[in-house]
């Protein structure tokens, strides 16, 4: 029986840092001599990024090697892993065309179920030690397929005025997913993009460390800007600054991350 942990981010606030948290997370876990699988389900690309530049991620939307074209054809994911360059991490890229999952979706038989299934052969095979799913900022069939393929979910929450706003509407949903998904847990919230000057950072911490039977991870994610250059070359921050305040913030997380879902 395979061991692989999935776990998917997400919120369906936009700017709350989930594709970055995801890759961060994934790269730290590859660095303590985890295998890890990302697996980037937004339309927007921004985990693809993460490890490709503009010209080869775009490459990777046009071609057949993209979750997009696995979905609509309902393949074995393990056809479309290409390999980041990095050690012990894989990913599946995404496309544009995911913009219009929903749509394709919609007459799908069993339509929650299809990356789940199409997930099995990669987790039977017990190359991974986790895998790691960032999800759309938005709630229906294509965030309820990633969250049924997952075993844990975590929330990456902004510390911003505007940073909780929707965060009932996603527990709800989280809600709604386990009615047939039961064994879909919240392994934890994040806070992301915290500058501990603000008021609304203290307010953010008190109001999610108020929530009932819900984990505030204590590793927080401050602003740094080298979070920004990271990205603008296409890399992780611990590899484009491993003793960066960032880097070191997204080792804690990771570390947090496994120290849960190993449980």
């Amino acid at each position: 029986m395979s061991l692989t942990k999935t776990i998917c981010f997400a919120n369906n606030k936009g700017g709350s840092g989930k594709s970055t948290t995801c890759a961060n997370v994934g790269y730290a876990m590859s660095i303590l001599g985890k295998k890890v699988l990302l697996i980037d389900g937004d339309m927007q690309m921004n985990l693809t990024l993460s490890f490709f530049d503009d010209e080869k991620s775009l490459e990777f939307a046009k071609s057949a090697k993209n979750l997009y074209s696995a979905i609509i054809d309902q393949k074995d994911l393990d056809e479309y892993v290409i390999h980041t360059g990095y050690d012990n991490l894989d990913i599946i890229p995404s496309s544009t065309l995911m913009s219009s999952i929903e749509f394709q979706l919609f007459t799908k038989w069993q339509r929650e179920y299809i990356l789940k299934r199409g997930l099995q052969k990669v987790k039977e095979s017990g190359n991974y030690d986790y895998i790691l799913i960032d999800a759309p900022p938005t709630l229906g069939c294509w965030v309820m397929n990633i969250m049924c393929a997952s075993d844990y979910l975590i929330i990456p929450v902004e510390a911003s005025p505007w940073g909780l706003f929707g965060l009932a509407n996603m527990f709800e949903f989280y809600e709604q997913v386990k009615l047939i998904s039961p064994s879909l847990e919240i392994l934890g919230i994040a806070i992301t993009k915290a500058s501990e000057r603000k008021n609304y950072f203290k307010q953010t911490v008190e109001t999610l460390s108020g929530l009932d039977n819900i984990r505030l991870f204590k590793s927080i994610i401050r602003i740094d800007s080298t979070v920004e250059w990271s990205q603008d070359v296409s890399k992780p921050v611990m590899a484009y600054r491993k003793n960066s305040r960032a880097a070191l913030e997204y080792m804690e997380l990771a570390q947090e991350v496994i120290k849960y879902a190993d449980r």
